[in-house]
């Protein structure tokens, strides 16, 4: 059986700038990808999501991004994505759902069904959006109105008429907010007091948040989010959201009932929808059976040089994680791309050296 270099597991931003930059250092390795066309976790965005409403897609390796616009992101960044795929001749195959990676005879076993590929390193570029994350409160069985997650996001004009609370506190909570609140009732609720920002992103902000999930990450610890870092703001398509009150937060509910929620002095407030803008968790399952995992419960990294750069699993050196902790940005996801090509042309030299040695 052939034995590859590298196999890439994600073809979203992470995984294709890894692919390019090790198709530079002439590295054979494959890309696995899940879905069935190219896009990444783009393409499963909702509709109403236009690229004036992203934060800002990155420049990939050698070709120039899409700019802002009225457009469709799930539309203009699949595009991207997949003109990036044909002009580079990137090997991405799909779709392969990756059910696991083992490791047998010092070589990284790929395992997706009845499928494998057998390979000297990993990386691993999955993202979170296939891991929605919703908190667990008492009485969420009972709810008898819709419960939905930022995945199942259709849009406001389903949400007409029907009183809805937002739970979360981050950007894609406001922009909810700034789409829901002038069509129908809305209720925001968060753990904590937001962050509010006042000025364009500051450099340093974004720095900062960086650092602060490579620290947890260096210290083996699941990565978080770090909204309270970076801060809030509205933009002008939220503004009559902010008018009508849409961001006057309330703090968490103590519990789900049929009819609404109830908060710990016992007020009980009417909802028919609650819309769980509750982030993500990294998508690592398919990697339990590698030693992997700090007894801290994440995946520690190697933060020895450029925080964005942190990608090499401590526990085993062969496995690249992009997209992940720190580099878990468009623009951080292009670095880390760059730095696990790097990480795997120095591993496979030096087991070339040991091999000659």
């Amino acid at each position: 059986m052939q034995i590859l270099d590298s196999v890439v597991i994600g073809a979203g931003q992470a995984g294709l700038s890894a692919s390019r930059h090790l198709a530079r250092r002439d590295i054979e390795h494959v890309v696995l990808d899940a879905n069935e066309r190219p896009g990444g976790a783009w393409q499963h965005r909702w509709d109403s999501l236009s690229m004036d409403d992203v934060h800002g897609v990155a420049d990939l390796p050698d070709a120039t991004a899409p700019v802002r616009s009225d457009q469709r992101a799930n539309e203009v960044v699949p595009t991207y994505f997949a003109d990036y795929e044909r002009r580079f001749e990137l090997p991405v195959i799909r779709p392969v759902v990756v059910d696991r990676v083992t490791d047998e005879d010092d070589l990284l076993v790929v395992h997706a069904g009845d499928r494998t590929w057998r390979t000297r390193t990993l990386v691993n570029a999955t993202g979170t959006w296939t891991q929605p994350f919703v908190p667990h409160y008492p009485g969420i069985e009972t709810f008898a109105g819709e419960q939905l997650h930022t995945v199942d996001y259709p849009g406001p004009e389903h949400f007409a008429g029907r009183r809805v609370v937002v739970v979360g506190g981050g950007a894609s909570a406001v922009q909810f907010l700034g789409e829901l609140a002038p069509v129908t009732d809305t209720l925001w609720v968060t753990r904590r007091e937001p962050v509010w920002r006042t000025g364009d992103f500051a450099p340093e902000a974004g720095l900062a948040a960086v650092t602060l999930v490579a620290d947890r990450v260096r210290r083996g610890l699941p990565p978080a989010s770090v909204v309270s870092v970076t801060g809030l703001s509205l933009r002008p398509q939220e503004r009559e959201a902010e008018r009508l009150g849409a961001y006057r937060r309330r703090p968490m509910f103590a519990s789900i009932e049929p009819g609404g929620v109830r908060w710990s002095d016992g007020t009980f407030e009417p909802v028919d929808v609650i819309l769980w803008a509750t982030g993500f968790r990294p998508a690592v399952a398919h990697l339990a059976p590698l030693p992997l995992h700090s007894a801290r419960g994440g995946i520690q990294l190697d933060v020895g040089g450029s925080v964005q750069s942190a990608v090499t699993a401590v526990l085993d050196r062969r496995v690249q994680l992009v997209g992940y902790g720190p580099s878990a940005s468009t623009i951080g996801a292009n670095r880390a791309g760059r730095a696990a090509a790097i990480a795997v042309q120095r591993w496979l030299a030096s087991v070339e050296d040991g091999l000659s040695a």
